[in-house]
């Protein structure tokens, strides 16, 4: 059985190894699934998310390979473009319209590794990193869901980070379910979704 270990804001995040589960509360989302998991990021990136907006993500310097003071304050959309553009293949899977700032952030373009699906019955929030690091929990990729807001601005929010092998395989598998729209033959909500696993329209 996997041990459990809380994390909180206060912590330093080890490498955690194989067949253990964090939990992470609240603003600890911010350090561990953006800053040590999605940001380094070296093969693959699959995010499922209800919200997509264009969450600014603060601290940059700390991140590998950049110099101070460079890409701080920068939109997730442009990280994810920027790790397309190192040859990172990015999926990213949401449910309704992305924010404004989003969408105009995704109209300067796509790199041809990142693609973008939208199932309007998707509220799994799911972020599997290179197939061997995964966030499972109750935040989107949002601002106020992943921490990047103040600690009084940003929701409540609880969920796991792990390098499980079996449980990362069993939520890769329904991952690649939704995202091969396996489920739109029989779906009945297709009158929200007239064109199944549509790509955003820039």
């Amino acid at each position: 059985m996997a041990r459990s270990r809380m994390t909180t804001d206060t912590f330093d995040l080890p490498v955690l190894p194989r067949g253990q589960v964090d939990l992470l509360l609240d603003g600890a989302h911010q350090q561990q699934v953006i800053q040590q998991g999605l940001m380094r990021a070296k093969v693959s990136l699959d995010i499922a998310t209800a919200d997509f907006k264009a969450m600014i993500v603060p601290a940059a310097a700390s991140l590998p390979g950049r110099r101070r003071g460079r890409d701080q304050g920068q939109s997730i959309v442009l990280h994810l473009a920027k790790l397309a553009e190192r040859g990172v293949e990015v999926r990213l899977l949401h449910s309704g319209v992305p924010s404004s700032a989003a969408l105009s952030e995704l109209k300067k373009g796509l790199p041809a590794g990142l693609t973008i699906r939208r199932c309007p019955r998707l509220h799994a929030k799911i972020v599997i990193i290179d197939s061997s690091s995964m966030y499972l929990g109750s935040a989107n990729l949002t601002g106020a869901g992943l921490g990047a807001k103040s600690e009084r601005k940003r929701n409540f929010e609880a969920g796991i980070w792990t390098q499980d092998a079996p449980l990362i395989d069993a939520m890769q598998d329904y991952f690649n379910t939704l995202w091969e729209g396996r489920h739109c033959d029989t779906c009945l909500r297709r009158d929200v979704c007239p064109v199944p696993l549509e790509e955003p329209k820039l």
